[in-house]
């Protein structure tokens, strides 16, 4: 709460905001984003329990998330600190932020723009990167709950880039679902489908799959402590923003970025 509110104090010395103009201070403010975020606590009863309008609850909110989304990490910088830390390798897996925003016109006629056809729901699609042991370093961009991760990785343009020139150093570890993009992303050997695998293909999938399976721990361990990440109401487009966010508390309640 200190960290958060340090930085909203900053963000309103930045924006010459004068004192006693605010509703709430900047603890008070603080306490409301982390209430949201942690608790999910509806905007109506934040706005209630600090005697303010939801409207500007929601101002509040954003400009919470606005300035810790700031302090996230870059790829570039996240894998540096993944070497350095002397990680071999870093796991690389996307998870669906849901969402209850829809009927939004998607490319094709007829199917919505976040509607995921794999989860059956509405979301934004984040890709994470995580360290061996599950901890997430970088998160994503939100791309729309239709794209696949390959899609969806292939369209953010920090991701692959950063994968290939870290490469030699430190690889990526990424599910089946990453198939198209086994020249940057190293995956399981697929069963073809009229005939098995070798026994070396099927012994690199086993060694593959038990370090790769350790990374879905980082979208789990997102989720569990941020419970604001398994449904949001906001603006879907907003979803990188409060994952980015997300990601900065948990670094800085655990003082552990790599």
């Amino acid at each position: 709460m200190t960290f958060l509110a340090g930085l909203l104090d900053a963000e309103r010395a930045r924006r010459g905001t004068r004192t006693g103009t605010r509703s709430l201070t900047c603890r008070e403010q603080a306490i409301l984003v982390l209430r949201w975020f942690c608790d999910s606590t509806r905007m109506s009863q934040l706005a209630r329990d600090n005697a303010i309008s939801t409207s500007t609850g929601y101002d509040y909110l954003h400009e919470g998330i606005d300035v810790l989304a700031a302090r996230s990490p870059s790829l570039h910088g996240a894998l540096l600190a993944a070497k350095a830390a002397g990680h071999d390798y870093v796991t690389i897996d996307g998870t669906l932020i849901e969402t209850d925003r829809c009927s939004t016109p998607g490319p094709t006629e007829g199917v919505d723009l976040w509607w995921s056809g794999k989860h059956h729901t509405h979301g934004g699609n984040i890709q994470v990167i995580g360290v061996p042991d599950g901890w997430p370093i970088w998160t994503s961009d939100v791309r729309p709950g239709r794209e696949h991760d390959t899609t969806a990785a292939r369209t953010d343009p920090e991701l692959l880039p950063a994968l290939t020139d870290a490469a030699d150093d430190l690889r990526a570890l990424g599910d089946l679902g990453y198939e198209g993009l086994a020249d940057t992303v190293t995956v399981a050997y697929k069963k073809p489908k009229n005939g098995g695998l070798l026994l070396v293909q099927q012994q690199f999938n086993k060694a593959h799959n038990s370090l790769r399976a350790v990374g879905e721990r980082a979208n789990a361990l997102l989720k569990m402590i941020f419970r604001a990440l398994r449904n949001i109401g906001l603006n879907p487009w907003r979803i990188g923003k409060i994952v980015a966010a997300a990601l900065v508390i948990l670094h800085t309640e655990h003082g552990r970025t790599t």
